[in-house]
């Protein structure tokens, strides 16, 4: 298997004015949360919420995914998966950190958002060589990328064959692990949106046989 990428615009599009509240109001909540204690999650960096929005927006309508099951590896706040559900996608969010599902499920109760958020690990079973071999890259680890964590992806009763696109922020280093799992675990034609450095996305789908 193989993934092709697709040219996205990164160019801002309108955004509906409830959009740009809940954002608002997302952004108050992860300022609150980072300074009460920085160190509270390990390893949580929100992405630009916005950037990610038009890219979402872009791939609705212009019909980009094969169907609308959303996937979010490292879902942190939540904020991604529930834009993506303000899209009409059947969302849900992994996050192995217990307060970030916490404060997720809170925002989708306050905005009253069907996305769902469970606590795990996005890697799924048996693809521990796939980090082992993303470690033996690039020479280092992440406390937050365990393999013996609970399986996100059994309370989901879902597997990651099952999304028509997958979202992620992955860390220096972390590409490569990311589009490894995508490529031997998505489903045919699915689509994995990656944030990247200097708010900007990439857009690559698992091409068929």
């Amino acid at each position: 298997m193989s993934l092709e990428e697709i040219e996205i615009s990164n160019n801002d599009s309108f955004m509906p004015a409830e959009i740009v509240a809940f954002l608002h109001e997302a952004d108050e909540r992860v300022s609150q949360f980072l300074q009460a204690s920085p160190r509270r999650a390990t390893g949580f960096v929100p992405s630009d919420f916005k950037t990610v929005y038009h890219a979402l927006q872009t791939i609705t309508d212009t019909n980009l995914a094969s169907g609308t099951s959303f996937c979010e590896w490292g879902s942190g706040f939540g904020v991604v998966t529930l834009l993506a559900s303000m899209l009409e996608f059947a969302a849900c969010g992994i996050e192995i950190e217990q307060e970030l599902v916490d404060e997720s499920r809170r925002m989708a109760d306050d905005f009253g958002l069907p996305g769902e958020f469970v606590q795990g690990s996005f890697i799924p079973s048996g693809a521990e060589s796939c980090v082992d071999e993303a470690y033996a890259e690039n020479n280092t680890e992440y406390s937050w990328l365990i393999t013996d964590a609970e399986d996100g992806y059994d309370e989901l009763q879902l597997g990651p064959e099952d999304f028509d696109i997958v979202f992620s922020y992955p860390w220096p280093g972390e590409e490569y692990l990311i589009t490894n799992l995508f490529e031997k675990y998505a489903a045919e034609g699915a689509l994995l949106l990656t944030y990247n450095s200097l708010e900007s996305v990439r857009l690559q789908r698992k091409l068929c046989e």
